[in-house]
């Protein structure tokens, strides 16, 4: 890989690093302040675990092979990877890349569940989920949509030999975990008092310096998937830029014409929606379209994260209406407004550009098979982890609050204990 291209890749990576502790404050100033602290952890928890998982097994059976299904044990335990120039059989690190690249995708993709199971689930059973979702979900979907790539040069996985784009993770990441999270919050049941009692965010601050973080890692999350410095970087990167914005300004406005506010946390989740939906076809759209795709996304999803009162789901911090609605929205519009001339060589196109339904297609096929096996496989992880060992924490801890009694710390000190340190 050349210099400058590694250079960006690696920046990117450190740039999607950040994106994890931005969710953890962006959820935790969601939560409630007795449960702030459970919810960073559990976002760092994945910080922990998940690279341990990834450069195991993980990013083999994610990525190695020319199967269509699976990736094989070849790259188990970093196998084969290293340094050596092209010229004496290596590759010059440019594998090695690609694992530090893509576990930092691998590292944010659980922690979005977190915020669906907020306020109620054991951290002990969170800390077994993860790496077992990693391994039973997370590299089989992946390996669908992307398998074969960094092995064979050519994408084998049976979605994307198909011909099923997706350029981030709107489906690989999105609507993977948002699915998931409704399998989650299902197995778990609703927290005490919901939806009788609100719960409204404890620290607006947080939630808007955790969007600023989401915003500005996902630079690198959408622009660091060209692996490469050039104009498909940039035109992720002014996407990603214009979707965000446009999703929530979109947000904002239905909130003043339903409600009478122009909120924070509306204009907050609304930029995430936008980031999300423009994830899937950051680099294979252009001009005016990640506007168009960034005010669908906040128009759909602002009534999306009301279903839930209707359903009767408790999805905490609205992972859901968000992350899988989102998803789901940005990776069909790819079927209307894929432009050919950002494919790298692809002859598909939207139904706005030339194309049939064929992309369109492939998209929903993709998305539909993605759900039936995400939602499918993390209830039964869930069933099965409730049996051996329970998931949910008792009614007490649930009033106390998950930072004691799972951590045995506070975030804030009460009026008593300040006046105790005096």
């Amino acid at each position: 890989m050349d210099a400058g291209d590694a250079a960006w890749v690696l920046a990117s990576a450190a740039l999607v690093l950040f994106m994890t502790p931005g969710l953890a404050l962006f959820y935790g100033g969601m939560d409630r302040s007795r449960n702030v602290l459970n919810m960073l952890m559990m976002n760092f928890w994945c910080l922990l675990i998940v690279p341990i998982v990834w450069v195991t097994v993980g990013f083999s059976l994610a990525y190695a092979g020319a199967g269509e299904y699976i990736g094989n044990t070849d790259w188990f335990f970093l196998k084969g990877m290293g340094i050596s120039a092209e010229d004496a059989g290596g590759d010059g690190g440019t594998l090695l890349l690609a694992v530090a690249f893509l576990g930092m995708f691998a590292c944010i993709t659980p922690a979005l569940i977190s915020g669906a199971v907020a306020g109620r689930m054991k951290f002990a059973a969170w800390a077994i989920f993860v790496p077992v979702w990693i391994v039973l979900v997370y590299c089989p979907v992946s390996f669908w949509i992307y398998g074969g790539y960094w092995g064979e040069g050519v994408v084998t996985g049976f979605l994307g030999a198909r011909g099923s784009l997706d350029f981030a993770g709107g489906t690989v990441i999105h609507i993977n975990a948002g699915i998931a999270a409704l399998a989650a919050v299902m197995v778990l049941g609703k927290r005490r008092g919901w939806p009788k009692e609100g719960s409204p965010p404890h620290s607006m601050p947080l939630v808007m310096l955790g969007t600023g973080i989401l915003w500005m890692g996902w630079f690198g999350f959408n622009a660091g998937s060209a692996f490469a410095a050039n104009g498909t970087a940039i035109q992720a990167f002014l996407n990603t830029f214009l979707a965000a914005a446009a999703g929530g300004l979109a947000w904002g406005i239905v909130e003043r014409l339903k409600d009478g506010h122009f909120t924070n946390l509306g204009v907050a989740s609304g930029i995430v929606a936008g980031l999300v939906a423009i994830t899937p076809g950051a680099g294979f759209v252009s001009g005016m379209s990640p506007i168009y795709i960034g005010l669908a996304a906040g128009l759909v999803c602002v009534f999306a994260v009301r279903l839930k009162f209707k359903a009767g789901y408790d999805d905490a911090l609205d992972v859901v209406g968000v992350h899988f609605v989102g998803g789901l929205t940005g990776s069909l519009l790819i079927g209307f407004f894929a432009d050919p001339e950002f494919f790298g060589g692809t002859n598909m196109a939207g139904l706005f550009y030339g194309g049939g339904a064929e992309l369109l297609l492939e998209q929903a096929i993709a998305a539909v098979v993605t759900i039936v096996f995400s939602f499918v496989v993390t209830f039964l992880i869930l069933k099965v982890l409730d049996l051996i060992m329970g998931i949910r924490v008792d009614e007490e801890s649930e009033e106390t609050g998950l930072d004691l009694s799972q951590h045995a710390e506070t975030a804030y000190q009460t009026a008593g204990q300040r006046m105790e340190r005096v």
